[in-house]
């Protein structure tokens, strides 16, 4: 069993950056992929990224270029950098683990986080 926990959201203005992590307990997440995913309201759960077990990530086309995942596994830490943030940004963040690699389906992901609310003000 894994429990994770995301923090690091908050108000931001557009333009602004963001780094969101996503702490493990229970097991070390070296043994996971983990992703991070967005919910807006009235809207499904998006993906946002995800990174394989020693690196690399994959990025939905809404941020890349301006997201880096990255990972420490000794600190059993994920985290989400996001630059140049816009309102349409604004969404409850959730991370994820699975042991999958590069899926991009919620469905794919075994353990989820509570999520984190970033609000990007325009």
């Amino acid at each position: 069993q894994v429990q994770l926990v995301e923090s690091g959201g908050g108000l931001v203005q557009a333009g602004g950056s963001l780094r969101l992590s996503c702490a493990a307990s229970g097991r070390t997440i070296s043994d996971y992929a983990m992703g991070w995913f967005r919910q807006a309201p009235g809207k499904e759960r998006a993906f946002v990224a995800h990174i394989r077990w020693s690196g690399g990530g994959v990025y939905a086309d809404s941020v890349k270029g301006r997201s880096t995942i990255s990972r420490d596994n000794a600190k059993n830490t994920v985290y989400l950098q996001i630059d140049s943030l816009k309102p349409e940004d604004t969404a409850v963040y959730y991370c994820a683990a699975t042991r999958k690699a590069w899926v991009r389906l919620a469905s794919m992901y075994d353990y989820w986080g509570q999520g984190t609310q970033v609000t990007v003000s325009s």
